[in-house]
C-alpha cells in the first residue's frame, strides 16, 4: 500500500522484516520443543539472525523465498542451525508466520473500530432531541432525530467492530502438520506444543495449508466494515451539499477546500472513504478466489495474498481514522436542519393529516386522495399546508395544533437512543 494511506505502525507489521521476524520466531518456537537440539544449541538458534537483504540475495539463487529464508537463519546459528526448519515444510512455517502478523494487526486494527462506536454512540446522545428531516429516495419524508440517526450508525459499527474480532481470531491459527498434513514427520502433540508457546490455535485439518476460507472471512469482514463506513461517509457527504448543509466535516487552520475556489469546503475524507471501500470489495472478491486450492496445495493464493492481506488492513486501518476525525470534528447545524424542516411548506406532516381523518370517520383512499391534493397544493404554491387545510372543508374539525406538532417524531427518541446503553 502506498504511504499516503499507511500509517508507520501496521505498515511496520507488515514489512519483510516482519514477516520474516514471524517466520524466525515460528522456527525457533519449533526447535524448542523439538528433542533434538541441546541446550547450547537452542541458545545459538535463539540468537540466530538474519537481513532481508541476506534472504533476498540468497532467494536469487534458491528462487524460493522460504528455502532462502531458512538458509540464511541456519548459516547464523552455526551447526546448530541444522535443527532448524527440521521436519516442517514451508507452509507450517509460513501459515503461522502469517497467523502471527493477523493476530498482531487485529489488535492495532480493532481499538479504532470500538472508539469509532463509542464516538457515534456519544454523539447519538448529545442529538438525541435534535430535529432533523428524514429522507427516503432521497426526498423529504417525515422529521427525525439527528441522534436517532446516528444511533442506527454506532450499532452498525459494533456490529462490524465484532465481525473484525471474531474474524481476526478465527484467522489466526497455526499448523505444522507436515508435507501434506499427516504429521509424518512431527506429531500432533509437537504443533500443540510449538503454537500454545506463540499463542496460536490449532488448525484442526490443515492437509500442509491453512484453509483459506479463514482468510476470506477475514477480508469479508474488513469489506463489509469499509461498506459500513461508506454508508455513514455518503450521509455525511449529503448532508454538506450546499442545498442541505446541515452537517459538515471539520475544517481545520490553513486548509484549502480548492486551489481556484476559496469558498469551498469539501467533504473530502468522506469521499476517500467512498472510493477505498470499492477496492476493500475488490480484495474481498479476491480473497474468496483464494478459497479453491488443488488437492492439498498450492500456491495460487500466496501472490495475491502478498497484496490483498496487508493492503485490505493497511485501507480500513486508515479509513477508520479518517471517519473518526470526521465524527470528532463533525460540524453539526442545529438551526438548518430545523430551516429544511419547513421546505416542504407541512407537506411532511402527511401522514399524522391521513391518520385524523381517517378517525374522523373517512376512508383511507378518500383520505389519501385529499391529503395528496392539498400536499401538492403547498409544494406547487408555496402556501403552507396548514393554511391550505384551514381554508379547505376537508379541514373542518380537525385539531391542527395536533396534526402539526413536531413533539411526537422525537416522543420515543430518548428511548430509541437508550439502546446504545446495550453496547457502550
Amino acid at each position: 500500500m502506498i504511504d499516503r494511506y499507511t500509517r508507520r505502525e501496521i505498515g511496520e507489521l507488515w514489512s519483510e522484516h516482519a514477516r520474516f521476524e514471524a517466520l524466525r520466531r515460528v522456527e525457533v518456537a519449533a526447535c524448542e520443543e523439538m528433542d533434538g537440539p541441546t541446550a547450547a544449541e537452542l541458545e545459538a538458534i535463539r540468537q540466530a539472525t538474519f537481513t532481508v537483504q541476506a534472504v533476498n540475495e540468497r532467494e536469487r539463487v534458491t528462487d524460493h523465498d522460504t528455502a532462502a529464508f531458512v538458509d540464511v537463519l541456519a548459516a547464523s546459528a552455526g551447526e546448530a542451525g541444522r535443527w532448524i526448519h527440521y521436519g516442517l515444510t514451508s507452509s507450517d512455517v509460513l501459515d503461522t508466520g502469517l497467523a502471527l502478523q493477523l493476530r498482531a494487526v487485529g489488535e492495532l486494527v480493532l481499538p479504532d473500530a470500538r472508539a469509532l462506536v463509542a464516538e457515534l454512540a456519544a454523539a447519538a446522545r448529545r442529538h438525541v432531541h435534535t430535529l432533523c428531516v428524514g429522507r427516503t429516495h432521497g426526498i423529504h419524508a417525515e422529521p427525525t432525530s439527528f441522534g436517532i440517526k446516528l444511533a442506527g450508525f454506532a450499532f452498525e459499527a459494533h456490529r462490524n467492530a465484532q465481525r473484525l474480532e471474531r474474524a481476526f481470531a478465527q484467522a489466526s491459527v497455526g499448523a505444522l502438520s507436515g508435507a501434506v498434513g499427516t504429521y509424518s514427520a512431527t506429531s500432533p502433540e509437537f504443533e500443540r506444543r510449538v503454537l500454545a508457546r506463540l499463542g496460536l490455535e490449532v488448525e484442526p485439518v490443515s492437509t500442509q495449508v491453512v484453509p483459506r476460507d479463514r482468510h476470506a472471512e477475514l477480508v469479508q469482514a474488513i469489506a463489509l466494515a469499509g461498506a459500513g463506513l461508506e454508508r455513514l461517509a455518503v450521509e455525511i457527504r449529503h448532508l454538506a451539499r450546499t442545498e442541505v448543509s446541515e452537517a459538515r466535516e471539520p475544517f481545520t487552520a490553513g486548509q484549502k477546500g480548492s486551489s481556484a475556489m476559496p469558498h469551498k469546503r469539501n467533504p473530502i475524507k468522506s469521499e476517500q472513504i467512498s472510493g477505498l471501500a470499492r477496492l476493500l470489495r475488490g480484495y474481498a472478491q479476491a480473497a474468496l478466489e483464494d478459497v479453491a486450492l488443488w488437492h492439498e496445495r498450492d500456491i495460487s493464493h500466496s501472490s495475491v495474498e502478498r497484496i490483498m492481506l496487508p493492503d485490505a488492513t493497511i485501507l480500513l486501518d486508515h479509513m477508520q481514522r479518517r471517519m473518526l476525525g470526521v465524527i470528532r470534528g463533525l460540524v453539526v447545524d442545529e438551526a438548518r436542519m430545523r430551516e429544511n424542516i419547513d421546505l416542504t411548506h407541512g407537506a411532511l406532516f402527511s401522514q399524522r393529516l391521513l391518520l385524523a381523518l381517517v378517525a374522523g370517520g373517512a376512508s383511507r383512499d378518500d383520505a389519501y386522495r385529499v391529503v395528496q391534493r392539498l400536499a401538492q397544493q403547498a409544494l406547487d404554491t408555496r402556501v403552507a399546508l396548514r393554511t391550505l387545510l384551514a381554508a379547505d372543508p376537508a379541514g373542518e374539525g380537525l385539531d391542527l395544533d395536533a396534526i402539526f406538532d413536531l413533539e411526537p417524531y422525537i416522543r420515543h427518541a430518548g428511548e430509541i437512543v437508550a439502546r446504545l446503553d446495550a453496547i457502550d
